[in-house]
């Protein structure tokens, strides 16, 4: 696995304005090669601000997104435009500001608000989208980069310390259950996915981050800091700002 880069920053907005500024880079470079640009999108605080951002630096560049696919390392299993699912979030704070081809969105399932079984069904359904965007190379495309936020007990994606998830070795995604933060019902990524990335960049700000930072540098089991079990195929990057750096 590769070793981790530590890029720190002063504070979360500045650790936002630097993961855009290099994002955008990133996506112009793909544009110039011709290739399409796979990013794994994530939320909480500093994920969104992050999107947002981005959005920024996408206007001042007038960078071009057709090439761009969005896809996400987990979601909420709640309905279809709630306030808290990832993929409102990020419509809110980029998605609905730029030019990309609406084929090129892929959100996870929503629940129909009833029926929290139907979880197990969402993932599969998006393991094959993954699976056909692949085009039979793998399980997944090539993410060029997969962005994780960091939980205070050292989760990623929806993969939270002590549950099954953790250990899945087979499927890319998985139906989360008992997620001690709510809401207990999810869909996320599996570290068989989030590893087919070139780049995984971990973001975290804010001191209450700061041990999980430690524990996913320091080679902790996954069972009690899954944040040690991600890292990309060409490089794995945690962007920090202070707060988050200070244990380590």
């Amino acid at each position: 696995m590769t070793e981790p880069e530590i890029v720190r920053t002063n504070d979360a907005a500045q650790l936002a304005q630097s993961v855009a500024a290099r994002l955008a880079k990133l996506i112009v470079s793909a544009e110039t090669e011709e290739r399409d640009f796979h990013l794994v999108l994530t939320g909480g605080g500093v994920g969104i601000q992050t999107l947002a951002a981005l959005r920024d630096e996408a206007k001042g560049s007038g960078m071009r997104w057709s090439h761009v696919h969005l896809w996400w390392g987990d979601e909420r299993f709640l309905p279809e435009g709630d306030a808290d699912r990832n993929e409102t979030q990020a419509c809110e704070a980029l998605i609905d500001d730029i030019d990309i081809p609406s084929r090129n969105v892929h959100p996870m399932p929503a629940s129909d608000g009833t029926d929290h079984s139907e979880a197990e069904r969402a993932a599969t359904n998006y393991s094959a989208a993954l699976s056909v965007a692949a085009r039979g190379a793998g399980p997944v495309p090539e993410f060029d980069v997969c962005l994780l936020g960091l939980g205070p007990d050292a989760h990623v994606a929806s993969l939270f310390p002590g549950l099954p998830g953790v250990h899945e070795d087979e499927a890319a995604v998985v139906a989360v259950r008992d997620s001690p933060k709510p809401p207990s019902t999810r869909v996320s990524l599996t570290f068989q996915a989030i590893n087919t990335a070139q780049q995984v960049w971990v973001l975290a700000a804010g001191e209450g981050k700061a041990e999980a930072v430690r524990l996913g540098l320091s080679g902790a089991s996954v069972d009690e800091a899954p944040v040690a079990g991600v890292r990309g195929t060409e490089k794995t990057v945690f962007w920090l700002d202070e707060a988050a750096a200070s244990q380590l």
